[in-house]
């Protein structure tokens, strides 16, 4: 094994921690100053000492990026991905070894979410992303001139902006895909690892490195660790001074953390917490045939990923008595069991969630519960969700006289919607979204979305820009 695959062993007492470098405008940062431990499995890990002074760029100073032409980038970051998806590439191995160490999903889901993510770095998705996201991308390279309607003559540019990104812990493919988006508007960027992967966006980076490091994509980079809430850091980070928008992605507490620095010249992109439905009519119970289909595209959605992302589906409303509920669940946690990805051994339920699941089993005058806790698939019939948040390939199934009833259960928080029969997205899609809900799916295709899409009810790489207006006059008045 080499040296740059090789995973650095630190002796901290008596135990052995994993080393998580930092990426710093293009230079790679090792040390074990500081030992952190991760926030789901309670593993250490040691980084190196945060040097502040490194990671703000000054606004005096032009972004690195400004000039360089968008079809320049575009093909930067193709040849990137080219080099992330190259057998052997000593960085990504040791990431996915390292991961597998600190977070909930099993080695084998880490290992296909890495080739998933490669996806976001194929040339036809970056500029269909980018023309979905802009009217005239000409903007992002150039001012574009514009004259309204009374002769007022204007230049308008999407100036690159400079972010901080509060990255997730639960997917390790966002990764890749925050380095796109920003590369993309051509932002100077600080990512801020989670602690349940404080890994892969280093690694990213530095095969990207690997095709030039001097290239402007590369110097607009960097990427540490802190612990989320460390005053220390974010008090001095965290300012309009240096920053324009802190692109927060996570839990309830990591975006609670970062409201309380929001202000004037400060904004907050938030990719907040958000929980996936799947809403099966009564047509699934016209044959066998129908409630075997239905129920093998619920469990997609919800075991996908170890039902760890935002997109997975953890309550199914169904229009259905007890009885046929009950069936469907049986049909449902079965195919939940099965492994279609090849993600390998799950994650044990925690004990609190097992407790809370076992629980059900005893009140089987209210719910009944299907499957096994054991942390491979499970479902719950009742007439009202349950008061937990269902994890781990756990699906809630909740009868309802009409899928009508389930909407006093849409809110905000409601991302994906999985609707079958599929005919029936219409007639609900406008409740939905009156509801709060983002985005409405065939039952079975929650995961990748259609490119360029809005993502939580917003186009990301417009809201990340800095739109700026050069205002000339008016032509007739010389």
């Amino acid at each position: 094994m080499n040296e740059q695959s090789r995973t650095i062993q630190l002796a901290v007492g008596e135990a052995q921690v994993d080393s998580a470098p930092f990426f710093v405008r293009g230079m790679v940062v090792e040390g074990a100053d500081v030992v952190h431990r991760s926030r789901d499995l309670g593993v250490d890990f040691a980084t190196p000492k945060i040097d502040l002074n490194s990671l703000v760029h000054p606004r005096t100073e032009l972004p690195p990026l400004l000039n360089t032409p968008l079809a320049e980038i575009i093909d930067f970051l193709v040849e990137g991905g080219q080099k992330l998806a190259q057998p052997g590439n000593p960085y990504v191995e040791a990431c996915i070894e390292r991961m597998a160490k600190v977070s909930l999903q099993p080695h084998k889901a880490i290992q296909f979410q890495f080739k998933l993510a490669l996806d976001y770095l194929d040339r036809k998705v970056l500029w269909e992303l980018v023309e979905q996201n802009f009217p005239n991308p000409k903007a992002l390279d150039e001012w574009v001139p514009h004259n309204d309607h009374q002769g007022r003559r204007s230049f308008i540019r999407a100036f690159p902006p400079r972010l901080i990104h509060v990255l997730p812990g639960n997917a390790p493919a966002q990764g890749i895909r925050s380095i796109a988006w920003s590369a993309l508007v051509k932002a100077i960027n600080v990512y801020k690892m989670a602690s349940a992967d404080p890994f892969s966006t280093v690694a990213f980076l530095r095969s990207m490195a690997e095709v030039d490091p001097s290239h402007p994509l590369v110097q607009s980079m960097s990427a540490v660790y802190w612990r989320g809430g460390e005053e220390s850091v974010e008090r001095i980070l965290y300012r309009p001074q240096y920053f324009d928008k802190l692109v927060a992605w996570g839990g309830g507490d990591a975006i609670n953390n970062v409201m309380k620095y929001i202000g004037p010249g400060f904004q907050l992109v938030s990719f907040d917490p958000k929980t996936s439905i799947s809403m099966v009519g009564k047509e699934a119970f016209e044959s066998d045939e129908t409630i075997a289909q239905a129920a093998r595209l619920n469990a997609s959605d919800v075991a996908m990923a170890n039902q760890e992302a935002c997109v997975c589906s953890r309550f199914t409303f169904i229009e259905a008595s007890p009885e046929q509920a009950d069936r469907y669940c049986e049909l449902l946690a079965e195919q939940i069991r099965i492994d279609r990805m090849d993600e390998g051994t799950p994650r044990p339920l925690e004990m609190e969630l097992k407790e809370q699941i076992d629980m059900l089993r005893m009140m089987d005058d209210e719910y009944a519960v299907f499957g096994r806790s054991d942390g491979r698939g499970v479902a719950i019939r009742s007439d009202e969700p349950v008061d937990f948040h269902p994890l781990r390939k756990t699906s809630n199934v909740v009868c309802v006289g009409s899928l009508m009833d389930a909407m006093k259960h849409v809110n905000v928080a409601t991302q994906t919607v999985g609707v079958y029969p599929f005919h029936r997205m219409p007639e609900l899609r406008d409740h939905l979204a009156s509801g709060g809900a983002q985005r409405v799916v065939r039952l079975g295709e929650a995961g990748p979305s259609a490119i360029g899409n809005p993502h939580d009810a917003m186009y990301p790489l417009h809201r990340f820009v800095h739109w700026m207006a050069n205002e000339d006059g008016c032509e007739d008045r010389g």
